[in-house]
C-alpha cells in the first residue's frame, strides 16, 4: 500500500499482481499535485486499474472525472449510485476549480458481494463492505493482509461519544469482525491495532 498525500485527503494506492486500486482522490484542481505524488512514489497512471471513492463527497471524488479521461476505470458499489453527482453543485460554485464531472455511465458497478472477485481479478485479496454511518454511500475496503481503508468513518476510539449513532457501532462491529491490523483514514493518521 502506498499513501499518496498531495492535498487534504489521504489517497491510497493498493498494488495488485495484475493492476492496482486507487482509493479516493482529493479535491478538484489537484491533478498536477497528484501526478507529482505518483512520480515521487515511482508510480504511473497506467498502474491504476480502478479508482474507488469511499464516498462521494467533494474531497474524495475531485479528480475522478479527470482520471476517467485518462482511462482509469471508476469502480462503484451499487449503493453509491444515487450519490455520484453529489459534488457537482458544490464544484459548480467555483469555476476556477475546472471540475470534470464523473461519468457514472462508464463505471464498473458491483455489489459488495462481488467485490472479492473483482479485486482478485487485479491480484488484490480483500473485499469492500458498506459502512454507511458517515454517509449512505460510504464503503470501506478491507484487505486480507489486515489493512482497512475507512474513508471518513469516525475513529473507533470515539465510539463512546456517539451514543446517538447506532449505525457507527454496527459499522465498527462489522470491520472488527474481519480482524483488521491497521486502520487507514482519509483525514487522520493510521491506527495500528494490536
Amino acid at each position: 500500500m502506498i499513501r499518496l498525500k498531495y492535498g487534504n485527503t489521504n489517497t491510497f494506492y493498493v498494488p495488485g499482481t495484475n493492476g492496482g486500486l486507487l482509493i479516493d482522490t482529493d479535491y478538484a484542481c489537484t491533478l498536477p499535485a497528484f501526478f507529482r505524488a505518483l512520480k515521487t512514489n515511482h508510480l504511473e497512471l497506467g498502474d491504476i486499474s480502478y479508482v474507488l471513492p469511499t464516498h462521494c463527497h467533494p474531497d474524495h471524488v475531485g479528480l475522478i472525472g479527470e482520471l476517467q479521461k485518462f482511462g482509469v476505470k471508476l469502480l462503484l458499489i451499487d449503493s453509491q449510485l444515487g450519490r455520484v453527482r453529489f459534488a457537482d453543485d458544490i464544484f459548480a460554485r467555483d469555476s476556477r476549480l475546472r471540475y470534470v464531472p464523473i461519468d457514472e455511465k462508464q463505471a464498473r458497478i458491483i455489489s459488495c458481494d462481488e467485490s472479492r472477485t473483482l479485486l482478485r481479478s487485479i491480484g488484490i485479496d480483500g473485499e469492500i463492505i458498506r459502512t454507511p454511518s458517515h454517509s449512505e454511500d460510504s464503503v470501506s475496503v478491507i484487505l486480507d493482509c489486515g489493512d482497512c481503508f475507512v474513508g471518513d468513518l469516525e475513529p473507533y476510539e470515539y465510539l463512546d461519544g456517539y451514543e446517538e449513532n447506532p449505525q457507527l457501532q454496527k459499522d465498527w462491529n462489522l470491520i472488527m469482525s474481519k480482524r483488521p491490523r491497521r486502520i487507514l483514514y482519509a483525514h487522520a493518521n493510521e491506527k495500528a491495532l494490536t
